[in-house]
């Protein structure tokens, strides 16, 4: 797994999020559209495309977008 197809895998979760908008240190909340439905979106996301099952309280934890795939990858080994 690579960060820049997490990112642009991250992006598509979201309508009107450009993929140049968001790197790795993006701090995921304060995204204008991030709402419970994005982290229910994001929670699908990494089953779907990555195979790992994810709490909410995983989630909440990860701040950054670095954060999150370091979490799925870590789940991943």
């Amino acid at each position: 797994m690579e960060i820049n197809e997490f990112i642009k895998n991250f992006v598509d979760q979201f309508d009107d999020l450009e993929l140049a908008d968001v790197t790795p240190e993006t701090v995921m909340r304060d995204l204008d559209e991030w709402s419970s439905m994005i982290g229910l979106s994001l929670l699908n996301m990494a089953e779907k495309e990555y195979g790992v099952t994810l709490t909410f309280a995983e989630l909440r934890h990860a701040i950054t977008v670095q954060n999150l795939f370091d979490t799925i990858a870590k789940k991943q080994q």
